[in-house]
C-alpha cells in the first residue's frame, strides 16, 4: 500500500492532476491487476448478503415506496436508446439502470443488516453492489467484469473510511460511497483515467450531506441515503462518459471538501491505496453481520445472551454500565445525549441506533430477531422499560484504542459490561467481536452468509428461485456477457400484495 497525504492546495498553487486523491483513485480503477480468488470468494458472499436481506425488507413501506419509484421508469419504451435496462428485486421486467439501483440499494440498507468496515470512518461497503450490478445488467457485461468493479469499490471506500473521518464534522458516511462506486462503475465498463477521474470529482461533490439522517428522531431516509449515492454515481459516471467535468480539486481545493467541510485549510489526512499491480483485497478486511442492529451493537448482543444465565432474576438488575468505545458511546450508547433512544414509541431506525435498548432485549430473550426484537409491542413492554433505563454507556480510553487499532488482530467494536445486582452483587464480562466477525466464536463462510439468505428468504421465495439465485451467485465468475439478470431474484406475488400501499408520487 502507498499512504498518499492529501491536503487543501491553494488555487495559485501548482497542483498537477495527477496529484489529486480524485486521479490516483480513477488510476487504482484502470489497474488491470487480476482479483485474487479470496476476493473474488468474499464478493460472492456479499452478493449473497446483499440478497438475504433484500429478502427480509421487501415488503416494508421505505423499500415499497422505492420499489414503486424504481417500477415507474421501465426501459424498451420507444425512443430509448441502446441497454437492455436493470432488474429491480423482487419483480420482472428491465428498467432504467439508475432506478434499479435506487430500489435495491434502500432494499438492501432497510434493516441494518449488511457488511461493514469501521476506521476512521464509518462504511456499508455492500451498497457498492446494486449500483455496479445495475449498470451492469444495462451494459451487458460478464460476471467476472462485475467482480472486477467491486474489487476496485471495496477497496476504495475501505480505503477511503481508514483515512478521512467524515462524522468528525457531521457528514454522512455515503460521501465516501459516491466516489467508490464511480470507480467501481469505471473499472466494470474499462473506462480511461480522464472519464472516472471526473465522475468520482461529481460524485463526491454530490454526495456530501449532513449526519442528522441518523441522529435524533431517525427515519426511513437512513436507508435510502446510499441508494441515493448510488444512483449518483451511475449518473455521474454517465456525464463523464459523454464529456463532462467535475469541480477539481475536489477534496484539496481551496474551497474543496477538506478546506470546509472536513479539517481545514491546514489538516492533512492519509489516504492508503494500492500500488501499481497490487492486488485489492480490502473487502477481506469487512465483516458482515449475523443481527439486524449497528455493527457497534452486534458484540453486545452476543455478550448480553452469553451472560444471559449468570444474570438469573433480571428484574433484580440494579443497573448496567457498557464500558466500550467513543464511537458507540457518543452514536448509539448514553454519549450521543438523544433522549429518542430511551423512547418506546420510538422508530425502528432510532432503536437500530440505541445500545441500551438492544442490550436489554438481548439479555431478556436470549436473541435476537430481525421483525420481533424492534415490534411496537416488544419495545414497549414495561419490563423492557424498567431495564433499558438502567443501562448507561461510558468510554473507555483502550477500547477507543482497540476500535482505532491498525493491527487486524487487536481490532475490537466490543464492550466490557458491568452488571450489578440490587444485592450487591457484581457480573462482569467483555466481548471484542461479535461472534460473527473473522476472528469471533462462529466466523461467517459461505455456508453460513447461504443460510442467512435461505433463513429470510424462507416463505418470501420459492425454494426453486433461491436454489436458482444461490447456483447463479456461486458462479458469478462465469456468467457470460449479457447474463447478469440471473442475479435479480423474484419475489412471490402474495408476499408483494402483502406490502404497504403506497400513495401516487409525481412518476
Amino acid at each position: 500500500m502507498i499512504n498518499h497525504k492529501v491536503r487543501t492546495h491553494r488555487s495559485a498553487e501548482d497542483f498537477p492532476q495527477e496529484e489529486h486523491l480524485a486521479y490516483k483513485i480513477a488510476q487504482i480503477a484502470v489497474d488491470p491487476v487480476e482479483v485474487p480468488t479470496e476476493t473474488a470468494e468474499m464478493i460472492i458472499n456479499r452478493v449473497i448478503d446483499n440478497a438475504a436481506v433484500s429478502a427480509a425488507s421487501v415488503t416494508r413501506r421505505p423499500v415499497t415506496t422505492a420499489r414503486a419509484q424504481a417500477v415507474s421508469h421501465p426501459w424498451g419504451a420507444s425512443g430509448i436508446p441502446s441497454g437492455a435496462g436493470a432488474q429491480v428485486f423482487g419483480v420482472n421486467g428491465s428498467y432504467s439502470p439508475e432506478w434499479a439501483a435506487w430500489a435495491n440499494g434502500v432494499a438492501v440498507r432497510e434493516l441494518d443488516f449488511h457488511d461493514t468496515f469501521l476506521a476512521a470512518e464509518y462504511s456499508h461497503p455492500g451498497d457498492n453492489i446494486p449500483p455496479l450490478v445495475a449498470v451492469a445488467q444495462h451494459k451487458g457485461v460478464s460476471g467476472h467484469d462485475l467482480i472486477r468493479g467491486l474489487a476496485t469499490a471495496y477497496e476504495v471506500q475501505i480505503d477511503l473510511v481508514r483515512g478521512i473521518s467524515l462524522h468528525k464534522h457531521k457528514i454522512d458516511h455515503v460521501a465516501h460511497l459516491g466516489p467508490s462506486a464511480a470507480a467501481g462503475i469505471g473499472t466494470m465498463l474499462g473506462l480511461d483515467v480522464e472519464t472516472i477521474y471526473q465522475a468520482i470529482g461529481q460524485a463526491l461533490h454530490l454526495t456530501t450531506a449532513t449526519r442528522q439522517s441518523r441522529k435524533g428522531q431517525i427515519s426511513s431516509w437512513k436507508a435510502y441515503a446510499p441508494a441515493l449515492a448510488g444512483k449518483v454515481a451511475i449518473e455521474a459516471v454517465d456525464r463523464a462518459m459523454r464529456g463532462e467535468g467535475a469541480p477539481s480539486p475536489i477534496w484539496e481545493g481551496e474551497d474543496g471538501v477538506i478546506a470546509w467541510l472536513l479539517d481545514g485549510p491546514d489538516a492533512q489526512y492519509t489516504v492508503p491505496l494500492p500500488g501499481p499491480g497490487e492486488p485489492k483485497r480490502a473487502i477481506l478486511d469487512s465483516y458482515t453481520k449475523e443481527h439486524s442492529a449497528e455493527y457497534q451493537s452486534q458484540a453486545p448482543i452476543d455478550l448480553a445472551r452469553r451472560m444471559r444465565a449468570r444474570v438469573g432474576n433480571i428484574d433484580d438488575v440494579e443497573s448496567i454500565v457498557l464500558h466500550t468505545s467513543n464511537h458507540t458511546h457518543v452514536v448509539i450508547g448514553t454519549g450521543s445525549n438523544d433522549p429518542q433512544k430511551f423512547d418506546p414509541t420510538a422508530s425502528r431506525e432510532t432503536l437500530d441506533h440505541s445500545v441500551m435498548y438492544i442490550f436489554a432485549v438481548a439479555l431478556q430473550d436470549g436473541t435476537w430477531d430481525h421483525v420481533k426484537s424492534y415490534a411496537p409491542e416488544r419495545a414497549s413492554r414495561p419490563d423492557t422499560v424498567a431495564l433499558w433505563n438502567k443501562i448507561y454507556t461510558v468510554e473507555d480510553a483502550e477500547w477507543t484504542r482497540r476500535y482505532h487499532s491498525a493491527d487486524p488482530a487487536e481490532k475490537a467494536f466490543g464492550a466490557r459490561a458491568v452488571i450489578t445486582m440490587k444485592d450487591g452483587t457484581v457480573i462482569e464480562d467483555e466481548l471484542a467481536v461479535a461472534d460473527a466477525h473473522p476472528l469471533g466464536a462462529r466466523p461467517f463462510a459461505r455456508k453460513q452468509y447461504t443460510n442467512k439468505f435461505t433463513t429470510l428468504a424462507d416463505g418470501v421465495i420459492t425454494a426453486a428461485e433461491q436454489e436458482r439465485f444461490l447456483v447463479a451467485a456461486e458462479g458469478l465468475d462465469g456468467i457470460a456477457a449479457g447474463g447478469l439478470s440471473a442475479l435479480n431474484i423474484v419475489v412471490e406475488k402474495s408476499v408483494l400484495d402483502g406490502a404497504p400501499k403506497i400513495g401516487g408520487g409525481i412518476f
